[in-house]
C-alpha cells in the first residue's frame, strides 16, 4: 500500500484553496484521498500491533483526525486543515498515552512519537521515572535503531530547572523537557516511494521502548 501521488496534490490544491465552495465542490477527490490514506494507515497499523501489543484492538477509525478545524478561538478562521494525520495509541488518539504520529502534508511530512505535551501529574510521574531509571532512559535514546531515525528528543524544555529537581541531577537535561516526543521528516518524493510504508513502520517501531517506558511511568 503506497501513498497515492493524487492524494498529496489534493492536499496541495486545498492549501491554495482551503474554502467551503472549493471543498465541496471537490468532494470526490477528499473521499478518494481519504480512502487512500485510510488504507495506508490500515497496513501501517497492522505492521505496528505486531511490535507493540499494546495496540491490540485498535482500529482505522479510531486513529484517524478529521480535516475540518475547530476555528472557534483561532485567528485562523481557513475552514480545513491541510494535512491527513493518525495517532496510533492504545485507546485511541483521544486517550492520554505516549503512542506514534504520522502526518502527512505536502512540504511538511513527518512522522514520531512518545508523548507530546502531558499533564502535571503525568509529567511529574515520567520525570520521576527517568531520574529512577536514567541508564535505561540513555539506553533507549541510544539505541541504533533509535539514533538510525532519531537524534534525540525534540526541544520542549524549560529554561530553568523543574520543581524538586537539583541543577546537578546527572538527568537534568531530560527532566527539563515538558514534551517526550521524537520525530523525524520526509520529503514529498520520499512518502510517494512504493517502500515508504515499510520504512515508516521502522521508523515507528525504533519508538516502542521509548512509548512502553513512558506508559510505564503512569500506569
Amino acid at each position: 500500500m503506497k501513498i497515492e501521488a493524487t492524494t498529496l496534490r489534493f492536499l496541495k490544491d486545498l492549501k491554495q484553496n482551503n474554502q467551503k465552495e472549493w471543498f465541496d465542490a471537490n468532494r470526490k477527490r477528499y473521499d478518494q484521498a481519504r480512502e487512500n490514506f485510510a488504507a495506508f494507515v490500515q497496513v501501517l497499523l497492522r505492521d505496528i500491533q505486531q511490535a507493540d501489543a499494546t495496540l491490540e484492538g485498535l482500529e482505522v477509525k479510531q486513529t484517524l483526525f478529521r480535516i475540518n478545524r475547530d476555528v472557534r478561538f483561532s485567528k485562523n478562521k481557513n475552514p480545513y486543515k491541510t494535512n491527513f494525520a493518525c495517532s496510533l495509541t492504545a485507546g485511541g488518539k483521544k486517550i492520554a498515552r505516549a503512542g506514534y504520529y504520522f502526518h502527512l502534508e505536502p512540504g511538511a511530512n513527518f512522522a514520531g512519537g512518545g508523548w507530546y505535551m502531558p499533564d502535571g501529574p503525568a509529567l511529574n510521574a515520567i520525570r520521576q521515572e527517568i531520574d529512577y531509571n536514567l541508564a535505561e532512559f540513555n539506553k533507549i535514546l541510544r539505541a541504533k535503531s533509535f539514533t538510525k531515525w532519531y537524534e534525540g528528543l525534540d526541544d520542549f524544555t524549560l529554561k530553568t530547572k523543574p520543581k524538586g529537581y537539583e541543577a546537578d541531577n546527572p538527568a537534568i537535561a531530560h527532566l527539563k523537557q515538558k514534551s517526550f516526543i521524537a520525530s523525524s521528516t520526509f520529503s514529498d518524493r520520499e512518502v510517494s516511494a512504493d517502500d515508504f510504508g515499510e520504512r515508516l513502520a521502522d521508523s515507528l517501531k525504533a519508538l516502542q521502548p521509548l512509548v512502553y517506558f513512558l506508559n510505564r511511568s503512569t500506569d
